[in-house]
């Protein structure tokens, strides 16, 4: 199969816990940084997500980050990183659009023209069209558009800069080589899934978090599917029809001309985020030096 060119074709990452995991990335960023020689050549953190606990208009998982949100884009200003607000609550209605806590962190958001929203909701990308213009718009995976017309359309929708498709498509590798290099360039592949690649109740689960996002009460979605009951394991993605590997995004998507791959895991814990930057971004032989880097910070809870 054709090898990339390297010299010209980067990966571009999109990582989860921009709140949930900034203890972690204030130790990771700068071994990145500075140890340019531990980490593949080919790729790059193009930006973070994540939301802060009790963010009304979050969505896709409970946000439980606390980290503070000016530390956060200094963070992230500092090493040239786009930061991303999960606002993809599926559920808003005109009265939620005002939330102090949602419009404060936009605020803050869009100083610099480099940061981002993901979003589900159309009333909420217009109002941040409208209010927030320096902000770009990812169209969330919460979607769950299975259907390849579904998505294309999507893609052709002028107001987002990128567009996550439900995993199942990652595959789709008839129609997504028929896609022009623009649509390709929107296209942002979630890479990890954990979840049945059979499973029927994707939406339902999204909507569950977002009712209790909006603070309605509601029982948890209990995962139906099998192996559900297991919660998320990287082995058990890692054979999932849907999963993107190190080895797909350098001999397949690559050369086909796409170069976002979204990881998730706002959800887990920052030990397993570690796993995910050891096998996404890291040599091999230097894996153990940036697990020792982490491991040995005792500023650090990774569990």
């Amino acid at each position: 199969m054709m090898q990339p060119n390297t010299q010209n074709s980067l990966a571009h990452y999109h990582l989860p816990g921009l709140f949930e995991f900034y203890e972690l990335y204030k130790i990771f960023l700068p071994l990145w940084k500075q140890h340019r020689d531990w980490f593949y050549p080919w790729c790059d953190i193009a930006s973070i997500y994540g939301s802060p606990a009790d963010c009304l208009w979050g969505g896709g998982r409970a946000g439980f980050g606390e980290a503070d949100a000016g530390e956060v884009l200094s963070l992230l200003k500092e090493f040239g990183i786009s930061a991303r607000l999960t606002f993809s609550n599926s559920l808003l209605r005109n009265e939620h659009l005002e939330d102090k806590k949602c419009n404060e962190l936009c605020r803050m958001f869009s100083k610099d023209g480099r940061n981002g929203v993901i979003i589900h909701s159309d009333l909420l990308a217009d109002y941040i069209k409208k209010n927030y213009p320096l902000l770009y718009l990812v169209s969330s995976t919460t979607k769950v558009l299975t259907d390849f017309d579904d998505f294309e359309s999507e893609l052709n929708r002028a107001e987002f800069t990128y567009v996550v498709p439900d995993f199942r498509l990652n595959k789709k590798f008839d129609r997504l080589a028929l896609l022009t290099q623009n649509q390709k360039d929107k296209v942002e592949f979630l890479c990890n899934e954990c979840c049945n690649f059979g499973c029927t109740d994707r939406k339902a689960c999204y909507e569950n978090v977002s009712r209790m996002n909006l603070g309605e009460d509601v029982v948890p979605h209990k995962c139906r599917q099998p192996g559900g009951e297991g919660g998320y394991k990287f082995s058990l993605a890692q054979k999932n029809p849907g999963f993107i590997g190190i080895e797909d995004i350098q001999k397949t998507y690559l050369p086909m001309g796409f170069s976002n791959f979204k990881i998730e895991g706002r959800g887990l814990g920052s030990a397993i985020i570690l796993e995910f930057l050891l096998y996404y971004m890291t040599k091999p032989e230097y894996q153990l030096e940036v697990r020792e880097s982490v491991y040995l910070d005792s500023m650090l809870d990774l569990f």
